[in-house]
């Protein structure tokens, strides 16, 4: 795959997950009436800015397509005088507020759901992925069911994808139902899979299968159970990161979203259409994260808003803000420089 196809592929996948986002919160912000001073697509040195008639807003595109804004009157400490009051966005209601910091959310959500309704509707659907189809392994029969794998509950083929990365290359133990009912637990021994001296993964010992089908009903239930599936998985990403049971190192920025993006388009449209999915989930619920400089963080500051009956003082909640931003530019370029290692 080029270089610069990879590059369109890579500039459209981003460019429309920024922009569904940012227009999430464009949009409630506009039905809030609060003052856009303006919509930006990209980071970075500004390509080009237009306006429209009757309309606030400076809609811009910048260089680098790995974010975007919507700059409202009202987040910045000093109040702006030159904005009437009622247009700024500490005057409008707690729900205003909420919902115009957690539709961005909402929109990459809804993305994801619409664009694996589509993949399903096109292709058809594999459901209930975690039966096993090929088995060398002792105790393990075409058929069975995987359902634990060291302890943790399995139920979708994401979360059993999740549970061997975090396995890795130790032996671990999985648990299974045979087509008769009764349940067997049996000790996996990981085979390292290398390519050109390049470690490419392992082998278990076992592929597994699920039902396939392609109508309209099963292309809707697959989006929300992929969706939903793919949600627990980031979950449970974030909770084995914080327990150290997945490095730092597996992450992927966007030199590694980048290569990615180089490998799916390679393979299809489909794929591609897979990883957009993929992607907008993942800056929707990291974007949720109760966490400063993320929505979420804005969304906490609403919840403690609400439980203390007044507005946190909005210097220590822009100085909260600012620090997090600055730690999180600090892991950005930690990620990027691993993913710029793995690529020698």
């Amino acid at each position: 795959m080029s270089f610069l196809i990879t590059l369109i592929c890579f500039i459209f996948i981003l460019g429309i997950t920024v922009t569904i986002h940012e227009f999430g919160h464009f949009l409630f912000a506009k039905k809030a009436g609060i003052y856009v001073y303006e919509f930006s697509i990209g980071m970075g040195p500004r390509l080009k800015k237009f306006n429209r008639k009757n309309d606030e807003t400076e809609y811009s595109i910048r260089l680098l397509p790995i974010g975007g804004y919507v700059q409202m009157a009202g987040e910045e400490v000093e109040a702006d005088e030159n904005i009437p009051k009622n247009k700024r966005l500490q005057s409008k209601t707690w729900l205003q507020r909420f919902m115009t910091m957690v539709a961005g959310v909402m929109f990459n959500f809804l993305l994801a759901i619409v664009v694996l309704f589509i993949i399903a509707l096109i292709k058809g659907v594999t459901l209930n992925a975690t039966y096993i189809s090929e088995s060398n392994v002792p105790g393990v029969e075409v058929g069975d069911k995987i359902v634990n794998v060291n302890g943790h509950f399995v139920n979708n083929y994401d979360k059993l994808a999740l549970e061997l990365t975090v396995a890795g290359k130790k032996d671990f133990n999985i648990k299974v139902k045979h087509k008769d009912g009764s349940y067997d637990t049996v000790k996996i021994h990981p085979k390292a899979v290398y390519e050109k001296k390049e470690l490419k993964g392992y082998e278990y010992g076992f592929n597994i299968t699920g039902t396939h089908k392609h109508s309209l009903l099963s292309s809707i239930q697959y989006a929300f159970v992929k969706f939903f599936n793919t949600v627990e998985q980031m979950f449970f990403t974030i909770w084995y990161l914080i327990t150290g049971k997945i490095s730092l190192k597996m992450l992927s920025g966007p030199v590694g979203i980048f290569s990615i993006v180089g490998q799916a388009a390679s393979t299809g449209i489909m794929t591609l259409l897979s990883l957009l999915a993929l992607i907008s989930i993942n800056v929707g619920f990291i974007n949720l994260l109760p966490i400063p400089a993320f929505d979420g963080g804005h969304i906490l500051f609403l919840i403690i808003e609400k439980i203390k009956g007044s507005p946190v003082n909005p210097k220590i909640e822009n100085t909260v803000h600012t620090i997090f931003f600055v730690l999180l530019m600090i892991l950005m370029l930690y990620i990027t420089f691993n993913d710029v290692l793995k690529l020698f």
